[in-house]
């Protein structure tokens, strides 16, 4: 089996989503021994958001710039691993009501018309990604934005994340979530929670 480890907070060693990743991705390893890990990590890789000569390569003008090249063919090999992987697990941190800007760019190349994607007879979208791949998204948040909190309205981290990858196929999407990180009264008891939560991972 094969597993695809993708972060992408910027706080290094003080980012809750990476402790989670790091736990889930060690649960999924003691349940599957013999697992095979690749890992992503786009604040310490960023790829490039998109320009004018990547949607032009889209359509046969060949970038000049050696960067730009370089850049689409990481995205293209993100497509690779992303047919190939049996788990993905994805650090998710809010950051200003929603994801990372890194994690937007790696979207934007897993969100390939023709390949991840296309639109049926009808004009619906139709995932092209295999089924039977599961994803498992570590979510945090400072503040509180899960149903009946204040937040709630202004979510658009979780939802907007799991409405894109359902867009390709993905939809065996769980959530390992630990929010009100910032209050010092609710943080011990979020990442209780959200460690309870990996430990019941099966």
């Amino acid at each position: 089996m094969k597993l695809w480890h993708v972060d992408s907070s910027v706080l290094g060693d003080n980012s809750v989503s990476r402790q989670l990743t790091a736990g889930i991705v060690a649960r999924e390893k003691a349940l599957h021994p013999g697992l095979e890990v690749t890992y992503l990590d786009l604040a310490a890789a960023p790829v490039q958001h998109l320009s004018p000569a990547h949607i032009g390569a889209l359509f046969g003008h060949q970038p000049e710039d050696a960067a730009v090249l370089a850049d689409i063919a990481t995205g293209a090999s993100f497509l690779d691993t992303l047919f190939a992987a049996d788990i993905i697990v994805i650090g998710a941190p809010m950051y200003n009501f929603g994801i990372p800007s890194q994690l937007k760019a790696w979207l934007d190349r897993i969100l390939v018309t023709g390949k991840t994607f296309k639109y049926g007879e009808n004009g619906a979208p139709v995932g092209l990604v295999p089924a039977g791949k599961k994803v498992i998204i570590a979510s945090s948040r400072g503040g509180l934005y899960t149903p009946g909190n204040p937040g709630a309205a202004i979510e658009h981290q979780e939802s907007h994340l799991i409405a894109a990858l359902n867009f390709i196929g993905l939809t065996d999407v769980s959530v390992v979530r630990a929010e009100g990180v910032a209050v010092p009264d609710l943080k011990p008891r979020a990442l209780a929670n959200a460690e309870a939560a990996i430990a019941a991972l099966a």
